[in-house]
């Protein structure tokens, strides 16, 4: 299934985010990560939630700090990751250069002091958009793709 995603980040503490290239100083908080998966979302995501994985993306350096605590899967044939990344913008804090590196978006990262799932819900269901929101690998294989 192609689609988009949001991860739902925590850090408990400050934290210096090394990626191969570059270095991001994240402040303790809730963090939304935008991302898509045009060739299979279940993958990605279920990817997303395992700790011991080779380090490739930006995500991965911060999922190594941080706990996954959910994520929203959205599918779409439709890439959706710019216009989903300028919608949380509105919302979050943009963590500039983290991620957006192949769209027009300076951030697919946001750090929000509290919960942030009223807002990304607000969003999505704004954007007229199917989700639905995971906790775990296991609810991405039970899932079966129904919205």
């Amino acid at each position: 299934m192609k689609g988009s995603y949001l991860l739902i980040i925590r850090l408990d503490e400050e934290k210096r985010i090394m990626t191969k290239g570059r270095e991001f100083d994240l402040n303790r908080g809730f963090y939304v990560y935008v991302g898509s998966a045009m060739n299979s979302l279940e993958k990605r995501v279920e990817r997303h939630f395992r700790r011991d994985k080779k380090l490739h993306w930006h995500i991965d350096f911060l999922l190594e700090k941080g706990r996954l605590l959910r994520a929203y899967l959205i599918p779409s044939g439709e890439r959706l990751e710019e216009v989903l990344s300028k919608e949380v913008s509105k919302y979050g804090e943009p963590v500039k250069g983290f991620g957006a590196s192949d769209i027009g978006v300076p951030s697919n990262l946001y750090r929000f002091d509290d919960e942030p799932d009223d807002v990304l819900i607000s969003i999505l269901r704004e954007m007229g958009l199917n989700w639905k929101r995971i906790k775990s690998p296991d609810e991405i294989k039970e899932w079966g793709g129904e919205v």
